[in-house]
């Protein structure tokens, strides 16, 4: 779906504040590319405190799932424009999440060249789809992320 506008300005910033969860994971792999450029993690720098919650209580990160998918995703008295960008979120989040698990898992096994590239890659993916959909989700469009949203669209009616 496109432009849509007659979404309320709330609705659009409402949508885009979960795209923080999967800035927040995904930061983690920014850890070379930080490494390398050290002015590039100070631009990360204002989401300290939120990861120091995230990371500093103990399931927050499935506490946050759960909370999302059921008070906004399945809440049908919440706009689908909000339902489906918390969604898509959640979405970007689990991959994010089962990536760095079977990195974690495989880090051992595999070149250190492969598992920097492969971090950059997480790092620079999540931070372009991220932006693409606070962007889309600010001016009130859908934002269509090839899979991802097509699976969102069949879990929010």
């Amino acid at each position: 779906m496109s432009w849509n506008s007659s979404t309320p300005v709330p609705d659009r910033i409402f949508a885009s504040l979960p795209y923080l969860l999967p800035l927040i994971v995904g930061v983690q792999f920014g850890v070379f590319l930080f490494q390398e450029f050290p002015v590039l993690a100070n631009l990360f720098r204002p989401l300290q405190p939120l990861m120091s919650l995230y990371y500093g209580i103990p399931f927050a990160g499935l506490i946050i799932f759960f909370v999302l998918l059921f008070a906004v995703v399945r809440n049908d008295n919440i706009s689908r424009f909000i339902r489906f960008n918390t969604m898509q979120a959640i979405l970007l989040d689990i991959i994010l999440a089962i990536t760095g698990f079977v990195v974690e898992l495989l880090g051992k096994a595999l070149p250190a060249l492969a598992v920097q590239t492969l971090f950059n890659m997480l790092f620079l993916g999540t931070i372009a789809a991220v932006v693409y959909s606070v962007v889309q989700s600010l001016l009130g469009r859908y934002a269509e992320i090839p899979t991802i949203s097509e699976a969102v669209h069949m879990q929010v009616p």
